[in-house]
């Protein structure tokens, strides 16, 4: 059986895999342009990917109730990085207007 405190550190765990993988994909829209934009574009997401995975695979080494709280709190911080980076997009879009 899983502790509570096992399950919370896999929910930050993957809160903080979560927080990598979208705030890299929102910097990344943000920040490249150019001619190397494929580049960019597949590059972040293969290092986003590897970083969440080498991250999953660690928690996964311990019982199934951990992997979920995992994946919760990447979903979590799916929600929380959107909501976030819509605020700032609309802070940023009415300034400009």
């Amino acid at each position: 059986m899983t502790d509570l405190s096992t399950l919370a550190l896999d929910f930050m765990a993957g809160s903080v895999l979560g927080v990598v993988f979208y705030g890299g994909l929102w910097w990344t829209v943000r920040r490249v342009s150019g001619r190397a934009l494929g580049r960019w574009l597949v590059g972040s997401f293969l290092l986003r990917t590897l970083v969440v995975l080498v991250g999953f695979f660690a928690v996964a080494r311990g019982p199934w109730q951990g992997l979920a709280a995992c994946l919760a709190g990447f979903v979590a911080a799916r929600v929380a990085v959107t909501r976030f980076t819509r605020s700032r997009y609309a802070a940023t879009a009415s300034t400009l207007s």
